[in-house]
């Protein structure tokens, strides 16, 4: 089901691929509807126990395509470098693909802590605070990953 790299002499090792998924500031989740049509939109996320979580609203296009179907891919670019008297860009990358679900309980708190620190570390113990009196009102969703694949050139 899934392809493999045309060039695989470009395939990010295990360290070079969780090194992406632990500090790359963005990605792309993407979801499908029932007209068919893609929808990607930029998410920050956090990656813990091997999976991807994020926080948002609790309604809207996503969830609208999330319930018609959970599979989704979600693609990260780590650092960049155009080489331009070479006509290329160095570059590293992520993709995976999985499904998407809800996250309640402790898991759902351990994630938004987890995003507190990735994102706001200097104000981590405020950030926490905050939360913990938002729990409630806080959307976390977690892709449980299915097929991961990295990419990198110069770096």
């Amino acid at each position: 089901m899934f392809k493999p790299l045309k060039k695989p002499e470009n395939t990010m090792d295990e360290v070079s691929l969780i090194s992406v998924l632990t500090n790359a500031e963005y990605g792309i989740l993407s979801t499908i509807g029932p007209d068919g049509y893609p929808y990607g939109m930029p998410m920050s996320f956090v990656y813990i126990n091997n999976a991807i979580y994020f926080h948002g609203a609790a309604e809207g296009h996503k969830h609208e395509n999330i319930a018609y179907n959970d599979k989704v891919s979600f693609c990260i670019v780590g650092k960049t470098e155009v080489v331009a008297e070479k006509f290329t860009t160095n570059y590293e990358s992520v993709i995976l693909f999985g499904n998407i679900s809800k996250v309640i309980g402790n898991e759902k708190q351990e994630a938004l802590f987890a995003i507190v620190d990735k994102y706001s570390q200097q104000y981590s113990e405020k950030g926490k605070t905050i939360l913990q009196n938002m729990l409630d009102r806080i959307h976390v969703m977690k892709i449980n990953i299915e097929h991961v694949v990295g990419k990198s050139k110069g770096y």
